[in-house]
């Protein structure tokens, strides 16, 4: 469905836009089934395969984890703070192996591809999607191409060699996520290979968004507030949409979650043209970015093309669900990675930590009531854990300037398979 238009059409396939036109929209998936309805017959993340576009299951999954929280609550006055989290914690179930959400992402992106899909996918990341998508894609022998930034190459730690379908690309030092996505961009003029898409795919947003429905498993309705840390704003925009399809199945409220993002100082592109109450993205001068992003320790929250000012996109959804957006600095995530591993007793990636700031910058603001319905979505961590499993570093293959000719980064691409 068009977003802008409310036009419903066929996907033929991977669809990332209305093949009509139109103004600038997301796309949202359309389900047959309208009732949310967990199949325990699969394993991991596909008990929610009903809401997910996907043609197949793939190996290895795990669902987000809900529980309700006693060390963080009481340390914040909060009598119904429920943390979902997505990492590696056995104990309370959750086993993603990367330590990220983004695998969310992977194996629905990844299941959504056609078995006999010949052309070589390409993922653009800072990190964490990266790891994700190589693990998945290595485990169930999927060819990928991955772009992204030197500077970020330690985010890419794998607990065996990944499989010789998976290719890195890394764009110099001094880069970043935009020139990680210039690159991606420039590859698939060639048919050969093709775009998974960000945000603009479906697949990525629906398996995001089963950080909600994790949470309705388990308290039973929607949220009343609902916080996330945001580089592209993705996953608040899934965490709405699956909102809405609850509200539409009627048995667990209405929709009035209102979406709190956090960013981490200075690289706050989308809080401050959110704060400046703009459609449009504020001015970022490219150098500037870079250096913000460059200081930031939260570095997968920095991204110069969050899909923002689009229809069904991040300020439509703050708009809509009365929301707001927060930033925390540096010495603040600190605090909090801290005292989260305190309260709770596992360790957190600095990136949900600005949710927690920015969650206890709303209680100290009264914007969240203690007995509210209070959704923690920490999007990563177990980091700490997983690493006494052993690990290893997948090195680039290649290391591509973006101002190259298209033709010459094709070639050079080419010629790994």
């Amino acid at each position: 469905m068009n977003v802008a238009t409310g036009r419903v059409f066929d996907d033929r396939g991977w669809d990332l836009s209305d093949p009509q036109g139109g103004e600038p929209s997301l796309v949202r998936a359309v389900y047959e089934q309208k009732q949310f309805t967990p199949r325990p017959d699969l394993k991991g993340l596909y008990r929610y395969a009903e809401w997910m576009p996907i043609r197949r299951t793939l190996k290895h999954s795990s669902a987000p984890v809900t529980y309700k929280s006693k060390g963080l609550a009481r340390h914040l006055g909060l009598n119904n703070l429920y943390i979902t989290f997505s990492g590696w914690n056995p104990k309370i179930g959750a086993k993603m192996e990367t330590c990220s959400f983004k695998e969310t992402e992977a194996f629905s992106v990844c299941a959504r591809l056609d078995r006999k899909e010949e052309r070589v996918l390409v993922v653009q990341s800072a990190g964490n999607t990266a790891r994700a998508f190589a693990q998945v894609c290595s485990d169930n022998e999927i060819p990928v191409v991955i772009c992204v930034p030197q500077d970020n190459l330690h985010d890419l730690w794998f607990h065996k060699k990944l499989h010789r379908c998976v290719k890195l690309i890394a764009v110099p030092h001094g880069c970043d996520y935009y020139d990680a996505i210039t690159l991606g961009e420039k590859l698939v003029q060639n048919p050969r290979f093709f775009l998974e898409g960000g945000a603009k795919n479906v697949a990525r947003r629906d398996g995001m968004g089963t950080t909600v429905l994790s949470f309705v498993e388990k308290a039973g309705r929607i949220p009343d507030a609902y916080f996330q840390a945001v580089g592209s704003g993705t996953g608040a925009i899934a965490a709405w949409e699956n909102a809405e399809r609850l509200a539409a199945d009627g048995r667990f409220g209405e929709n009035k979650m209102r979406v709190y993002v956090a960013q981490n100082k200075p690289f706050t592109l989308i809080h401050d043209s959110w704060k400046a109450q703009s459609r449009e993205l504020v001015t970022l001068d490219p150098a500037e970015g870079r250096r913000s992003a460059e200081i930031i320790l939260a570095k997968v929250l920095a991204n110069r093309k969050p899909p923002y000012g689009l229809a069904g996109g991040m300020f439509d959804v703050l708009r809509a669900s009365g929301g707001d957006s927060f930033a925390c600095t540096n010495d603040e995530i600190m605090f909090w990675l801290l005292q989260f591993r305190n309260l709770e007793g596992y360790d957190l990636l600095p990136a949900p930590c600005a949710a927690v700031a920015a969650l206890a910058q709303a209680v100290r603001d009264g914007l969240v009531g203690k007995d509210e319905y209070i959704m923690l979505n920490c999007t990563g961590g177990g980091f700490l854990a997983s690493m006494a499993k052993g690990y290893v570093f997948k090195e680039p293959d290649l290391v591509l300037d973006p101002d190259l000719p298209a033709e010459e980064i094709i070639a050079a691409v080419d010629r790994l398979f």
